[in-house]
């Protein structure tokens, strides 16, 4: 479906790549690992992947966990040696990602317009909540929905529903946003509007079709929505 302004009623966002910046989490390896591009790049592409195969073969855990795993794998295939301390102290800063600047003002501008503000999140809930509150968008954020709630990551669709439940929103007057590719399909797949956040200038992996909006950042989605 192409993106309807005028039906939207909720808008969700993604956290991670969204609002805050999980490439920062690279200089928390600087001090620790000679080469940590490399590192951080594994780090992120696994922990997605581990989120992926975690939905098919019922192998939920809590998205720390995940990402602790997947933080291992990356230190382990790079022949990275540290004990498990300093790999925990790498992965704290997910409490404390850069957040885009755009975040704030773009939110207040959506929320001072009428329209009902969530997250809707793989990270666990103690995540997110200190991820709403080092972003500073606590008084903007109606509520978090992360999947822990029913133990099932993105893109399935489950998750896409249950936030609709969660926020008390017809599906279709959800527009969810997110850099996220796969999110943004499962988005769009589930019956919400998806609505891609390219900062980047990174292309679009079409296999499965298109987002229904795509924007630069989060004051460009409020011109299109009109506040």
């Amino acid at each position: 479906m192409s993106f309807d302004p005028d039906r939207v009623s909720t808008v969700t966002f993604d956290s991670y790549s969204t609002l805050v910046d999980v490439d920062a989490a690279e200089a928390a390896l600087a001090d620790r690992v000679p080469e940590p591009g490399p590192v951080s790049a594994l780090w992120r592409s696994r922990s997605l992947a581990y989120t992926f195969v975690a939905n098919q073969v019922d192998a939920y855990q809590p998205f720390y966990e995940m990402n602790r795993d997947a933080l291992q794998y990356a230190l382990d295939a790079n022949g990275v040696d540290i004990t498990p301390e300093e790999r925990d102290e790498i992965l704290a800063v997910y409490h404390e990602l850069d957040v885009f600047a755009d975040v704030r003002e773009g939110i207040e501008r959506l929320h001072d317009g009428g329209y009902d503000t969530y997250v809707v999140s793989n990270g666990n809930p103690e995540m997110l909540a200190s991820m709403v509150e080092h972003a500073d968008i606590g008084d903007l954020i109606a509520d978090t929905i992360s999947a822990d709630e029913i133990g099932t990551f993105k893109p399935a669709a489950e998750l896409y529903r249950h936030a609709a439940a969660r926020t008390g929103t017809p599906i279709d007057e959800i527009a969810h946003v997110s850099a996220g590719w796969f999110d943004v399909l499962g988005a769009r797949h589930a019956g919400m509007q998806s609505v891609w956040i390219d900062r980047k200038g990174t292309p679009w992996d079409g296999f499965a079709g298109d987002p229904d909006l795509t924007v630069e950042d989060i004051h460009d989605l409020a011109d299109r929505l009109g506040v």
